[in-house]
């Protein structure tokens, strides 16, 4: 019994730095807004993306402000903000840290959670926090490397922006 713990506890820190180097890459991705379009490779075909409360998460309400499902659907949304939206010039830099590997299911499969800060910064305006929470994922390892089967991107600031159009 003690040898399936420590295999288990193994895989999970394996795990765990992989999809810290995931989220790292992915994050990079959407701080340089220009890559924007390829921000659904990280997803299966047929992932879901949604940007929900934590009220909404907790009561089990799947309605969040933003939602996609399908890689066709995010590739859709990357394309409408990168080439047919206008907004202020600024900057954006996520910080993801404290990740959890909470569920192994199966061979190619797992949960994971992590939590974020995006920080914004307009031109001329101080730095400020645009959203914090959790990313609550459903991940799948394949021949690509991981990607994301599910993503609940889990928002708990209380007052957002009216712009919030970018992935998260």
């Amino acid at each position: 019994m003690g040898r399936l713990m420590s295999s288990e506890k193994a895989r999970k820190r394996e795990l765990r730095h992989a999809v810290e180097e995931f989220n790292a890459t992915y994050s990079a991705l959407l701080d340089n807004q220009e890559a924007l379009t390829d921000w659904p490779r990280f997803f299966t075909e047929d992932a879901l993306y949604v940007v929900l409360s934590q009220e909404n998460y907790d009561a089990g309400m799947p309605a969040g402000i933003m939602y996609a499902e399908g890689q066709k659907m995010m590739h859709d949304r990357a394309v409408a903000i990168a080439e047919t939206q206008m907004f202020s010039p600024h900057h954006t830099l996520h910080v993801v840290s404290n990740t959890r590997i909470c569920e192994l299911q199966g061979a190619n499969s797992f949960t994971s959670q992590s939590n974020f800060i995006l920080l914004r910064t307009l031109l001329e305006e101080k730095t400020k926090v645009h959203m914090a929470g959790m990313y609550d994922d459903v991940i799948v390892s394949t021949d690509q490397g991981l990607l994301l089967q599910q993503r609940k991107v889990i928002y708990q600031t209380m007052e957002i922006d009216r712009d919030l159009v970018y992935p998260i």
